[in-house]
């Protein structure tokens, strides 16, 4: 049996002492039970009682003490630009509305290659230019689980 995973520490903490890393795209991060391969070989089980997102440079500690880095793989992506900001408002709804997962920056949205999106996105007038880089695709007001009190239909103020 593999050694498994007792507590994930935020980024921040000291990847240094972190004796092997695990890279994993934007799908793979978000998990509850798998045996996980490191870099280096080894395997590492993670069992948890409800799924979580691993964050770039997250560390697992293993039950043994030891530390495992995460580090989010780079992804065959497409960058979408728009002319202006409404235009970029305009197509994140069309992305949205498609329930396409995807990264929102200032400038710019990042989401998985899928030809079909790209020829409407161009329809749409935007600029749809090839990456590869990691992705970290917003997780949406229905990430959580519907009893847990962060959930966005629960979290009133």
């Amino acid at each position: 049996m593999p050694p498994r995973v007792s507590e994930i520490l935020p980024p921040g903490n000291e990847a240094k002492d972190a004796f092997d890393t695990i890279r994993l795209d934007h799908d793979q991060r978000r998990l509850r039970r798998k045996v996980l391969r490191l870099s280096g070989g080894s395997e590492i089980l993670l069992d948890l009682p409800q799924t979580v997102s691993l964050e770039h440079e997250s560390l697992l500690r293993l039950e043994d003490g030891r530390l495992v880095q995460v580090i989010a793989a780079e992804e065959l992506l497409y960058a979408v630009r728009a002319n202006d900001a409404g235009h970029l408002l305009r197509l994140a709804w069309h992305i949205g509305n498609r329930h396409t997962p995807a990264q929102l920056d200032p400038n710019r949205i990042l989401i998985k290659r899928d030809h079909v999106l790209k020829t409407m996105l161009e329809g749409l007038g935007a600029t749809v230019e090839t990456v590869t880089e990691p992705f970290f695709a917003e997780h949406g007001a229905y990430a959580h689980a519907h009893g847990d009190t962060s959930h966005a239909l629960l979290n009133r103020r």
